[in-house]
Formats: structure tokens, sequence, C-alpha cells
């Protein structure tokens, strides 16, 4: 295996798959509670067999998904890309750069990943402009950064714990705000589109944050925890469980279920926690692909300690109406064709 090195591979990689990806809880000066995620992908269309994509003529392409969660209110804003355009300057320098925006804006560059420095960083989308620094050392998962997906491998790194601070928008209106964030960065040269998966970050109150996940389902699963202390001491296990307690939300729009409260156990490190989702309609629909993602509420401990802190879900591959080929055509025609007839040629 290749080892990670920084920052050289926080750029991009010759792979036909690849993903900057953030998410942050945050509060405004009234101690409302807010959260957002932010990712971009990058995709060679021929190879990612993603419904859609793989009639683009390109090598390469990038599309984006954002959300903001307004908590105190129970409101979900979620937004997509389904097509962005990355300036030509982007991952030339040192350290990480990408100018991407929307094909349909007039306004220029409206998104925008920057490292300052080391462990200095800078997001901006429509809904967000932030300032991020990071105050532990990266989390190499499986404690190499190959992760080993039952028969498929995926480079995998975090930044655990980024302090943030600077502004998000609501209802058009710009309000200032301060909290802590996740990044991850994945690359690989796998095929996702039919694929299941339970993922969390978690972020406890005294610095201790973990990442697990259990992919694929039955005899065809891998469970991966991903541990960093306080002190910055890091150590993986595949003994996690993950149950969920039998609250659920079934979406209007795909059908699917998605559970909404969580026990999970990592009796190694006898750690232990249970997550609540916020917010349940947090439902992204991208295309011929639908997750649930957003913030939790997390309860642990550790050593039988009682800690409490905060936790974001991905939650990939649940049944939906779009296992159905007629409904997932009439979805796609009507929510793309009109917005991106010009870029994709969709019958």
């Amino acid at each position: 295996m290749k080892k990670i090195v920084f920052p050289n591979d926080e750029l991009v990689h010759n792979t036909f798959l690849e993903w900057w990806y953030w998410n942050g809880h945050l509060w405004d000066k009234n101690g409302k509670y807010y959260s957002f995620m932010d990712c971009l992908f990058r995709i060679n269309p021929k190879k990612v067999k993603l419904p859609l994509f793989s009639k683009i003529p390109l090598d390469k392409m990038y599309f984006s998904h954002s959300m903001i969660a307004d908590i105190s209110r129970d409101k979900f804003y979620p937004r997509f890309d389904y097509l962005d355009l990355v300036s030509k300057d982007s991952f030339t320098k040192k350290n990480l750069f990408i100018n991407y925006t929307n094909p349909m804006t007039k306004t220029g560059y409206l998104n925008k990943v920057m490292e300052f420095k080391g462990g200095d960083y800078y997001l901006k989308n429509e809904d967000i402009e932030l300032k991020l620094r990071m105050v532990k050392k990266p989390l190499l998962e499986a404690g190499t950064g190959l992760v080993k997906l039952y028969k498929k491998e995926s480079y995998y790194y975090s930044f655990t714990n980024l302090q943030t601070e600077g502004l998000i928008k609501i209802d058009d209106k710009w309000i200032p705000v301060k909290g802590k964030s996740w990044m991850d960065h994945q690359w690989a040269n796998v095929v996702y589109a039919h694929d299941y998966w339970d993922w969390f970050s978690v972020q406890l109150d005294n610095n201790l944050e973990l990442v697990c996940f259990q992919y694929g389902k039955d005899k065809h699963k891998s469970l991966l925890a991903t541990i960093s202390f306080p002190n910055n001491r890091q150590v993986s296990t595949e003994k996690v469980f993950i149950n969920p307690k039998g609250k659920y939300w079934k979406s209007k729009t795909t059908n699917s279920e998605f559970p909404l409260e969580w026990d999970i156990e990592i009796p190694e490190f006898k750690i232990s926690f249970s997550a609540k989702a916020f917010i349940k309609h947090q439902e992204m629909i991208f295309g011929a692909l639908n997750y649930w993602e957003g913030p939790l509420d997390v309860k642990a401990k550790v050593n039988n300690k009682k800690i409490t802190g905060q936790g974001f879900a991905e939650l990939v591959g649940y049944d939906s109406i779009f296992n159905d080929r007629k409904s997932l055509k009439d979805n796609l025609k009507d929510r793309l064709l009109n917005r991106y007839k010009k870029f994709i040629p969709f019958k």
C-alpha cells in the first residue's frame, strides 16, 4: 500500500472516485443550534456505474451536495449541483485549493475549499463561509488510512476536531456562528453505486473523536471503528456493534425507511454510546440516489464515565422506489431534465 503523506494526499488522485466531505455543529450568539454538510465529488462517469452519469462523454466530472440544518426550528435545507465546473488553478498549489461552481451561475466561482497553511482551512458555498482550524493530527482510518470494505479498498483519513467560526445563511440572512467541524477525504478505484452502509462520526466533549461504520449486509459485511483519544493516540478495531433502537422515519418521496436512534458499542476500548437524530426528515435525494444525512445527539460512556457529545450519520443503500425503473426515470425527468438539458443527453 501507498503511505498517506500530508499535504500531498489532500489533493486530487488518479482514481475514478474521490470526495472531500465536511460536516459541523454550530451555534449563534443566542445559543441556537445549526449543522452543515458540504461535499465535493470527483468521478469518472464511465466507470462509477451511476444512472445518468454513464451517458456523459467525459473522463472526469465534479458534482456537489450540501445542506444546512436549523435544529432549533426543525428545518432542513439541502442543495445539489449535478455538475460543477472546477477552475484551472484548482489542485495546482502545494496545499489544498479548489474553486468550483455550478455552470448555470453568472456570478463566478461560488464555492471554495482552501488551506491557508498547515491546519487552517476556509470553506465557502452559497450557504456557508467558514474558517476552520485543525486541533488534532489527522486520523488514519484502520490505522494506515487504507480501509477494507469487504472485497473493496479505499484510502480514507479524517480531520476529527476542527474549531470553526464564520457565517451561515438561513432564509437569506447571514448568521455569525461558532462550533466544531469534521472533514473526510476518500479516494478509490471502486464502484459504490448499489452499496449499503451506516456511517457515524462522533465528537465527545472530552475531545475524544471516533468514526465507525458497517458496510454491506449479512455475510458480506465489514465493520470498523477508529478512535482518536484526547492525547492524540489512535486505535482501530473491527469489534464494533451498531444496533438501531427501533425508531424509524419513512420518506414519502422514496418510501425508504431510515433508523433514527442507535446503540453503539466498542467493548475493546470500553466505549459505548447512544445516538439520536435531531431532525428526522433529512433525506438527500440526488438523481437516482437517496440517502439520509444529519446531526446526532450523543450520550456516551468511556470507562464507565458519562460524556456528552455530538455526531453525524450517513445512511446509504436503503430500499427505495427508485429500485423500480419507471419510478426512477419519472423522478429524474422531473428534477433534472429541465434544469440540465443543455449538458446531459437524457431520454
